[in-house]
């Protein structure tokens, strides 16, 4: 372990540029949304467009908030040391889940442009949707997705709080408090993603199902989280802040961290493949059908390749782990690689031709995005950015890998 470390001097705040980043980004969530409304009213099939390219977006930034509130709470889950340094920035993102519930509004008003059952006329002969009514309904799935949202909002909020408290009273039992917490957390974590990812996703083609997508879409979004975490912590780096606290060490571990997780990833998204494929069931072998076809043959091999081969190739060595440059070159790549996971997941069967992007993708994109970085530095606007008196500080802070 290292023997000293002074942080004396160190910036743990954004509040000088925090106001002015919460108004732009919300400033520009909002004319950005209101364009691709506009734009939605203008075009052919443009509400169709709208709500389709909002889904995928809105799942990009939910699942990235959803894999910060899974990082906070397995921290506490095994008593982790040396993530404390950066564990905060994971609360603070997950503190967006709230906000992303009323984002979340947008898809209940699109039900019928995106979900096939929600016009609540299946046909008489389709004994498999009428079968599923009884779950696949507009009321119900209205109510589940509150049930979520409170869930996890509640979790973040818990988390958070407890944690920022514990920085004016320094009580260790807080510690303990949210270790206790950290069980019956992650069992409610682990519900309802899986549940969420069933209706807001696999629900889309209905007629369809897969009962290890939960896993699917959970390995995606802890990803795509890992690789923000380390964007956004070389970034506060670049600007002067938790220089001292957050070492190569640190990056060390959250680049094995994505390793880890890109391996999961493929070993998920293969099982669910090779099943479906042995099996050669036709209700299942339909959706990678179409999209072992045409435009999207080359986005599924893109994804084998981009998702998977070219990451684990290059995280395999220990040198690019603790090069902050490098490693955020390969975490921003998967942070893209991430959102053309769901853009393959959500759009085949509703995009034809030789090329499936529309500028509502990147609209929408910005809006969803921008309104979600206002909520993340509206979370973290006043407070440390490292836990100051966490009971497990120091060993974070003098942390180093074997």
């Amino acid at each position: 372990m290292r023997q000293t470390v002074d942080t004396s001097a160190e910036n743990r705040r954004i509040l000088a540029f925090a106001p002015r980043l919460v108004r732009g980004a919300r400033l520009v969530g909002l004319a950005a949304l209101g364009f691709s409304v506009l734009l939605a009213l203008w075009l052919r099939d443009g509400w169709a467009t709208f709500f389709q390219a909002y889904l995928v977006n809105f799942c990009y930034f939910l699942s990235l908030g959803l894999g910060a509130l899974f990082f906070v709470i397995l921290q506490h889950l095994t008593r982790a040391g040396w993530s404390v340094v950066v564990r905060r920035l994971a609360e603070g993102l997950a503190g967006t889940l709230p906000v992303l519930a009323l984002l979340a509004v947008l898809v209940l008003v699109g039900m019928g442009e995106l979900y096939p059952w929600a016009t609540g006329h299946a046909p008489a002969d389709d004994h498999l949707l009428l079968g599923k009514q009884a779950y696949l309904n507009p009321f119900f799935f209205a109510v589940r997705m509150v049930l979520y949202f409170a869930v996890w909002a509640g979790l973040s909020q818990y988390f958070l709080r407890t944690s920022v408290r514990q920085d004016e009273t320094g009580d260790p039992r807080l510690t303990l408090h949210m270790q206790w917490a950290s069980a019956p957390a992650m069992l409610l974590f682990a519900v309802t993603v899986t549940f969420a990812s069933f209706d807001l996703l696999m629900s889309l083609e209905p007629h369809w199902y897969s009962t290890i997508f939960g896993v699917y879409f959970f390995a995606g979004g802890v990803l795509g989280f890992l690789a923000l975490l380390v964007v956004v912590v070389w970034g506060l780096q670049r600007s002067g802040r938790i220089t001292a606290s957050v070492t190569p060490e640190h990056y060390h571990d959250l680049g094995k961290l994505l390793l880890g997780f890109t391996v999961f990833w493929a070993y998920i998204a293969f099982s669910q493949y090779m099943l479906i494929w042995y099996a050669n069931i036709p209700e299942e072998t339909t959706w990678y059908l179409v999209r072992q076809e045409g435009i999207w043959l080359w986005v599924s091999v893109g994804l084998l390749a981009g998702h998977f081969l070219l990451p684990f190739l290059l995280l395999l060595s220990r040198y690019p782990k603790r090069r902050q440059g490098l490693l955020v070159l390969i975490a921003g790549w998967l942070l893209l690689m991430h959102w053309v996971d769901l853009f393959w997941l959500t759009m085949p069967g509703r995009r034809s031709g030789s090329w499936p992007l529309h500028v509502l993708d990147v609209t929408c994109f910005v809006a969803s995005g921008a309104l979600w970085v206002s909520a993340a530095a509206h979370r973290l606007r006043r407070v440390s950015l490292v836990p100051q008196r966490d009971p497990r500080l120091l060993e974070s802070l003098t942390f180093e890998n074997v």
